[in-house]
């Protein structure tokens, strides 16, 4: 329980410097998610969710925690550069825990739309943040979940009113920046009301070289005939740790779109829960994780058919060079009302090394009988047959071995509907298979 008792001495002893430097409406949920964290401790791999990853070890360094929200110096302008090509976005900056005020975009965002801080947000609106904060995110359920609600002061908030079209993408990048090791709990609620559409990129990026323990907790909210595309990008380094929460709910007819792309990183968890609360509702949710070194990525995914004729469509890629470390463990739920339900679940890794390691658990728990399901899961190695075509045709080994990676993850890059993205990432992993990704164009923090 050392592990515990560092972050319960740290609450007991910081309750109202926490609260002092945050909001109402975040503070009121605060003392039961400390009991919450206090009653279940960190989970163990005996834990079905969290079978891959000992969550203990990961939080058991003592990391700094800017608790009394000293400024952070740092232009964010600065030390992130890399722009999209063709793509036209709204750049918003969140550093390590807290919104960025200090040079906010051009206001070029239809009526009503709210991108901003967290803690703002609550303090003007209470009850629109009330209705929502914390009503997906149980910190009953999950330790880490009730860890980051009882530890965030701040976040971002984005909000799209009622049959509101936000037509440019919305890009919020993440900026880890530190002189000492530093822990962040980042919290992130998106709202979208009835008819409303919207797109968001979020970019996780390391300005120093030090070692980050990033908390992080999303809660989605997609009304009747919203559509929301989010997708999630991570470039970060080795010396970063990250375990992040991922809620998303979906009313009648709803459409959503989830994409995550781990380019860089140390250790990363990813936990994703959608839930169907409304008939006609649909949801793709692809990944793809592209590791070496002694990298880890651990991917644990719910999806909930709660009631009938909904849809959901997953595909997770993996490839692991060198010792790197991959897990997926899916898990769809249909059920007893949610009749004529579908669903397609697909997890593909290949380990390009023998010392490379990729645990895999695809899952169907149905409870209805009128469903079409499907899960299927593959670990293997390259194509020795594609090998030898195309080494017969002049192209050099690793040449050859390279090429078949980048068309393996070019599957689930090809699933993304925003083009200038698409062809972005599809530039940026064959960076990344060249070893050219370590120093990216006009960006100063790799």
């Amino acid at each position: 329980m050392q592990a515990e008792k560092q972050y319960i001495d740290l609450y007991t002893q910081e309750r109202q410097t926490i609260f002092d430097h945050s909001a109402d409406v975040l503070n009121a949920v605060r003392d039961e998610a400390f009991e919450d964290f206090k009653r279940q401790g960190f989970p163990s791999t005996k834990v079905e969710k969290y079978k891959y990853t000992d969550i203990s070890k990961l939080f058991e360094p003592d990391y700094g925690l800017n608790l009394n929200r000293l400024d952070i110096p740092v232009n964010p302008y600065q030390v992130f550069k890399c722009g999209v090509p063709n793509l036209s976005t709204q750049l918003y900056f969140v550093v390590n825990d807290s919104f960025y005020t200090k040079s906010l975009p051009p206001r070029q965002l239809p009526d009503g739309v709210m991108i901003d801080s967290l803690k703002a947000v609550a303090t003007q609106y209470p009850e629109l943040i009330r209705k929502y904060y914390a009503k997906q995110a149980k910190t009953d359920q999950d330790a880490i979940t009730a860890l980051n609600t009882m530890l965030a002061q701040d976040g971002l908030v984005v909000y799209i009113p009622k049959n509101v079209k936000v037509d440019r993408t919305i890009q919020v990048v993440n900026i880890l920046r530190s002189d000492v090791d530093l822990m962040v709990n980042r919290r992130v609620l998106v709202i979208l009301e009835e008819g409303a559409e919207a797109k968001l990129l979020f970019c996780d990026d390391s300005a120093d070289d030090r070692n980050f323990l990033a908390t992080q907790v999303i809660e989605t909210y997609v009304g009747e005939n919203a559509s929301l595309e989010m997708y999630c990008l991570e470039e970060t380094h080795l010396k970063n740790t990250r375990v992040s929460n991922v809620y998303i709910e979906q009313q009648a007819n709803s459409r959503v779109n989830h994409d995550v792309i781990t380019l860089h990183n140390g250790y990363t968890r990813n936990r994703l829960e959608l839930a169907f609360k409304g008939e006609g509702a649909e949801c793709s949710c692809n990944g793809c994780v592209i590791a070496d070194k002694e990298q880890r990525v651990d991917t644990n995914t719910v999806i909930d058919h709660q009631v009938p004729h909904c849809t959901s469509n997953e595909l997770y890629k993996y490839v692991l060079n060198d010792h790197a470390v991959g897990a997926f463990a899916g898990l769809v739920l249909v059920r007893k009302d949610a009749q004529k339900t579908s669903s397609q679940m697909t997890n593909q890794n290949l380990c390009a090394t023998h010392e490379a390691r990729m645990y895999t658990q695809p899952m169907l728990e149905i409870y209805a009988d009128d469903v079409k399901c499907a899960h299927g899961s593959t670990v293997g190695q390259l194509n020795d047959a594609a090998l030898f075509y195309m080494r017969q045709r002049g192209i050099g080994l690793q040449e050859a071995k390279m090429l078949l990676q980048i068309a393996f993850i070019g599957q689930v890059i090809d699933q993304i509907s925003l083009e200038p993205l698409r062809d972005r990432l599809h530039h940026l992993v064959e960076m990344r298979f060249r070893g050219e990704l370590k120093k990216c164009e006009g960006c100063s923090c790799r």
